[in-house]
Parts: structure tokens; C-alpha cells; sequence
């Protein structure tokens, strides 16, 4: 009789490892408890090289700075005792000195009573002066004197032997971040090298059979691998030293081989993928095998990232993030730059924060710390924070977001209207000169390109008509794209418009049924005969678009009460569309011309739909605004959306 074997010690282990589930507070501090403290190991480095080091040992100035007392401006070096009772109407006459004194030049002759010599900036003072007469405040008198009207107290002028820096003063303490202005006062001083904190060997890895090296052609089933470079570069970012070995398929014995090599060589060592439960994820398994303590936190309540894998083996940490870039990168921020930036000496990151206001409710997963992602807009009462997350497989969402805000772990949501803090990616954030929040087409990208070339900053946030007119209404924005059909007057937009809206006319984009061009069924077919079809064939599978879209809009119309196979597979956007077709996992939906063209599908003209901007009035005649009117209305824009497959209206 068959029977289940039981799961090993070992498995059992690991499951228990991945069911405990900490928070993230308690996942750092076991994490950094098992690293620290650790000594730092140093190197010498010249100038150059330190820049971006930390460094590790205190640094005396072993010289003066200035090395001698020198003029701050060009004049004459003077006695100020002679020119103790001097005035405008009782001048006083100096001698000159026969020798010009000029930076690099060692004064030869004292300044006697009675003397002057000229200096320049920068020169030394010769002996017997103790100030400085301006040029502008004397008078040439006769071939070798000069006349000087106004008094000089001593000092006047001199920057004296160390009194921007003095030998033997603590010049640099360790720990201190090299950047240009420290490296300045190190040659100041006449150092060629010093020793800094040697950046971390973090060697990267990434897991995955699905895995394909930039450059190389992308097979069926397979992504480009995205976490290898990021990590590597977000390394550099924090100090340090990151080598990139490739990615490794899901073999346990290739991958424990490339480990035990990989931490051999380094202090560190971040895999990406292989922290979840699925039969190929190998890579938390192999960890108990490369030393202790072997696996701190297994699994940490944060979204994204909540596979996050932390382990210590043999004093040297290793990270394996989850596969998702967005969820990989999170997480790196926030749980790993903290350690590595303590293994390279360095300060901890002193994020920029600003206060801004969330126009649209959260939700939350109720236990997990959650970080969305969001961009920054003006609105009438200060910042306006908008979700942009794309899920955490989306790879350009920390491209175009300006940060990120925090949802407790307590909290199961975050209400619309609330004031929350917003942690920025840079540690500047220019506000967008132009807001377009609504419905997003490739057509923009044509139109608000002169504005980019222009060095306008143009933030385009895809909310769908509905929310873009809901922005719109609340000041939260300039434009906002729309392509609503109205039913009842058969038009697009204008009936959705209220009060302090103006629609702007934009383009026309022809709405069509897609398929594969080999696909019989279609062929030569009218739209509302091409979906009659589909729909008499029940091995015939639809791809639908998300309800509140234009284009669902019309699906709705042409199938009636109908809902075939893959109606409730919605998608929202038209490439999604185009994408399940191209890709066979439908074998029909609706799109736009250009992107049923660009994917080199069938297409079955169906109805030209209007995609025109709601304008708010009050901002009409911001500078920005007027750009995009006239780029709009340019013969290039309209030019390229006609090449583009638009019909300017």
C-alpha cells in the first residue's frame, strides 16, 4: 500500500525556518547581531582612490595650513604703527622695497620703518610687517613711494601660519566619508595616502532556469535577468566592492559549488531568487551546509519581500532576495544597505523625507510592513503622494517613482486624504512642471517629447479615465487623458466633463479585434461577425480589458449577455491584450491599431475612439501647460502620431 513518507529532520527544519515569520525590526537586529561587532579591515588607498571610503583611522595634520602668514589681498606690506595716525588729510609716505613678493616667492628684505613692499595675494609677509595696505588705498608718489590715506591695524589683511589648519590638530576622525572636500584638505596638508576601510567583496548571484543575460536572445518561457545588475549597481551604491558571477540554474549541486567558490572569495555574498517554497527554489536549502550559524530569518512580514532569506555562515552574511526586482530591491534597501554600509565603515543613510497627502485609499496586508511606492505632484494644499506600484515583478517602478511611504504593520489600510511621510529616492525632488494623471497612450510619449528636449519635467500617472477625471476635479493635476463613451448621446468625453474642466481635442485611435494572422476563423470577417464566430466555437478563448476601460466598454457591447471562455481574464492596458493573443493564451480580444500593428497581429477595424484631455481651467495659463497646447497643435507632433498609427483630429 502506498503511504506518504514522512519529511525528514532536515525538511522539517527548513519548513519551520520558512513558516517563522518575523518582523522586520526582529529579523535586523538578529541579523546584525550575528555580524557585530567585527573588526574592519583597512588598505591604503591614494587621494583619488579613497574618494567614496570611509576612513579607518584618525588623521593628524602634520604641517600648518597656511605653512607661513601670507596676504589675503594685492597691496603693500606694511608697519601698521606707521600708519598709526593717518587720514585723508594727513596722509603718510612709504619708501618701496626693491623686490616684489608673489605666491612662491620667499620674501629677502625686511619692512623697516618708514617702508612698504608690495606682495600679492597669497604671498608670504616678509619680516617686520604685521599688516596689509590695499592697492585701491594708496597713491603712487614719485618713482620708488607710495602715499597711503588710510589707517591699518596690525594683522589687517594676514592670514597667519595655521590658522586654517595647525600641526598637530585632528584633521580627520575614522569613520569620516572621503568625497572632494576632505580629499582637498588632505593635500592641503601634503598626504598622498591614507588608510581607509576596504570596500566589502559582495559577490552576486542570481538563481533561476528562466534566467537570460542582456544580449543574448531571449528564448520562450525565459526573462532577461534584472536583479543581477541592479544589485550589482545598488552595491557600488553603498560602498561595495560587488563582482557579478552570472546566473546560476536551479541545480543544487551546481549552485552549492558556485556558492562555496563565490564566499571563498568574498566578504558577502546576495543571490536573488530561490527564497520561496516552490520544488526549484534550492538555494536556503544549501546554506546549512556553508557554515554557522547558517540561516538567521527565514521569511519576514514585509510586502514586498516577504521571502527574504537572511544567514550568517562562518562571520560572513548571506542574502538571498526574492526574485521579484521590486520586491528584491526593497528589501536590499531596507534590510541589507544597513549591514553593508556598517562591513564598508560608512554612516548610516540619511534619507530626505517630505510630508505629502495620499489622494486614493491603500489597502494593506494586515501584519506586514508595507512600502508603496509612490510619485509627487502639487496639489492646492502642498504635495500629493500617488501610489504607482506596478506589483513587485514591475522593474520600472523605481525608475519613476520619487519614493516611498510606509504602512504599519498594524494597519490595514491607509485612508484616502492621509498625511503621511514620504522617504525619497534621491535627496532632492523636483516637483513635475506638467501632471497628467488618467488614461495612458504610447501617443503621449510622442506628444510630450518636444516639452522633455525643452527641459520641462513632464509626470504622466495611469489611473484610468475615471481616476484621472476624479484628479482632475480635485486640482491634482493639469490634464487628464480620457476616452469615455457615453451611450445615451453616442459621443466620447464631453458628457463626462463638470464644472472647471475644458476638453482639449487630442487624437483618434481605431479600436479593433485581434488575432493570430494564421487563424482561419478571422479571416476577412467584420468585427461584429469575427466575435460571432468566436463565440460559436467554445475551444475559442477571449482576452478581456478591465471594467471602467473604453475598450471594455465596447467589448460589452458586441458580446451582449455572452461570456465566453477568458472573459474574466482582464487586463489593463493594450499590449496585455496584445500579448495573450501573440502568445497563444487567447485567441482574441480588442486593442489599438498601432499595438495590434507593432505585435504583428490580425486586425479588424471596429469603432475610432476619441482620446481627448480634460484641461483644468485654473491652471490653463501655467507655462507648462501652454508648452503642451502648442506641442499638441505642432505640425512634428501631429506628424508623428500620423506615423505612428493616430489619426490627429
Amino acid at each position: 500500500m502506498a503511504h506518504t513518507p514522512l519529511p525528514s529532520a532536515r525538511d522539517s527544519m527548513e519548513q519551520d525556518q520558512f513558516l517563522t515569520i518575523l518582523s522586520r525590526e526582529d529579523a535586523l537586529a538578529r541579523f546584525e547581531a550575528a555580524l557585530f561587532p567585527r573588526a574592519l579591515p583597512s588598505e591604503r588607498r591614494s587621494l583619488a582612490g579613497a574618494l567614496g571610503c570611509a576612513l579607518a583611522e584618525d588623521i593628524v595634520a602634520p604641517i600648518d595650513v597656511p605653512p607661513f602668514d601670507r596676504s589675503n589681498v594685492d597691496g603693500f606690506a606694511v608697519r601698521s604703527a606707521d600708519l598709526s595716525s593717518v587720514s585723508e588729510a594727513a596722509p603718510v609716505r612709504l619708501k618701496l622695497n626693491d623686490e616684489v613678493i608673489a605666491c612662491g616667492i620667499a620674501p629677502e628684505k625686511p619692512v623697516l620703518s618708514g617702508t612698504a613692499t608690495s606682495i600679492a595675494t597669497g604671498g608670504p609677509v616678509p619680516r617686520g610687517a604685521d599688516a596689509i595696505v590695499m592697492v585701491e588705498h594708496t597713491q603712487p608718489t614719485g618713482p620708488r613711494a607710495i602715499e597711503v590715506r588710510r589707517a591699518a591695524s596690525p594683522g589687517q589683511f594676514v592670514s597667519y601660519a595655521g590658522s586654517d589648519i595647525a600641526r598637530g590638530e585632528a584633521l580627520l576622525r575614522a569613520g569620516t566619508l572621503i568625497g572632494s572636500r576632505e580629499i582637498g584638505m588632505l593635500a592641503a596638508c601634503g598626504i598622498e595616502r591614507v588608510s581607509v576601510v576596504r570596500r566589502p567583496r559582495v559577490a552576486v548571484i542570481s538563481t533561476g532556469d528562466e534566467l537570460v543575460q542582456p544580449g543574448q536572445p531571449l528564448r520562450p518561457a525565459a526573462i532577461y535577468d534584472t536583479n543581477g545588475a541592479i544589485v550589482t549597481a545598488a552595491i557600488t551604491e553603498n560602498g561595495g566592492d560587488a563582482t557579478f558571477l552570472g546566473a546560476i540554474p536551479d541545480n543544487e549541486q551546481q549552485l552549492e559549488s558556485a556558492m562555496r567558490k563565490a564566499l571563498a572569495n568574498s566578504d558577502m555574498l546576495v543571490l536573488s531568487g530561490g527564497t520561496s517554497k516552490g520544488a526549484g527554489d534550492v538555494s536556503h536549502r544549501i546554506i546549512a551546509r556553508l557554515g554557522k550559524p547558517g540561516i538567521i530569518a527565514h521569511g519576514v512580514a514585509l510586502k514586498p519581500g516577504k521571502p527574504l532569506c537572511l544567514a550568517v555562515c562562518d562571520g560572513k552574511p548571506v542574502i538571498i532576495l526574492p526574485g521579484f526586482p521590486t520586491s528584491a530591491m526593497f528589501t536590499f534597501h531596507d534590510m541589507i544597505v544597513p549591514v553593508l554600509r556598517r562591513m564598508a565603515g560608512l554612516p548610516p543613510r540619511s534619507d530626505a523625507k517630505v510630508a505629502a497627502k495620499i489622494p486614493v485609499r491603500i489597502a494593506s496586508e494586515l501584519g506586514r510592513t508595507e512600502f508603496v511606492m509612490v510619485s509627487l505632484v502639487e496639489g492646492a494644499d502642498g504635495l500629493i503622494a500617488y501610489p504607482t506600484g506596478k506589483g513587485s515583478g514591475a522593474i520600472t517602478s523605481f525608475a519613476q517613482a520619487d519614493g516611498f511611504l510606509k504602512i504599519d504593520a498594524l494597519a490595514d489600510q491607509m485612508p484616502a486624504g492621509s498625511e503621511t511621510e514620504v522617504t525619497l529616492f534621491t535627496p532632492h525632488v523636483r516637483v513635475p512642471d506638467l501632471v497628467i494623471v488618467g488614461s495612458h497612450c504610447t501617443g503621449l510619449d510622442l506628444v510630450t517629447a518636444p516639452l522633455a528636449r525643452a527641459g520641462l519635467v513632464v509626470r504622466s500617472i495611469a489611473v484610468g479615465s475615471l481616476g484621472g477625471l476624479a484628479a482632475a476635479k480635485r486640482g491634482e493635476c493639469d490634464f487628464a487623458p480620457i476616452h469615455l463613451f457615453d451611450e445615451k448621446s453616442e459621443t466620447y468625453n464631453t458628457p463626462f466633463l463638470s464644472e472647471g474642466l475644458e476638453l482639449v481635442v487630442g487624437w483618434r485611435r481605431m479600436q479593433g479585434i485581434v488575432f493570430r494572422q494564421d487563424d482561419k476563423r478571422f479571416e476577412g470577417l467584420s468585427a461584429q461577425d469575427a466575435v460571432r464566430a468566436a463565440l460559436a466555437d467554445p475551444a475559442c478563448i477571449m482576452v478581456n480589458r478591465n471594467q471602467g476601460a473604453g475598450t471594455r466598454i465596447l467589448i460589452d457591447r458586441l458580446l451582449g449577455e455572452a461570456r465566453p471562455d477568458g472573459y474574466w481574464n482582464q487586463p489593463r492596458s493594450h499590449n496585455a491584450v496584445a500579448a495573450a493573443v501573440a502568445q497563444h493564451r487567447a485567441d482574441w480580444g480588442m486593442t489599438i491599431a498601432p499595438v495590434a500593428h507593432a505585435t504583428g497581429l490580425g486586425f479588424i477595424p471596429l469603432a475610432e475612439e476619441h482620446y481627448d484631455f480634460a484641461l483644468v481651467k485654473a491652471r490653463k495659463q501655467r507655462p507648462a501647460v501652454q508648452a503642451f497646447l502648442d506641442a499638441l497643435a505642432s505640425d512634428e507632433s501631429r506628424a508623428a502620431l500620423a506615423r505612428a498609427g493616430f489619426r490627429p483630429a
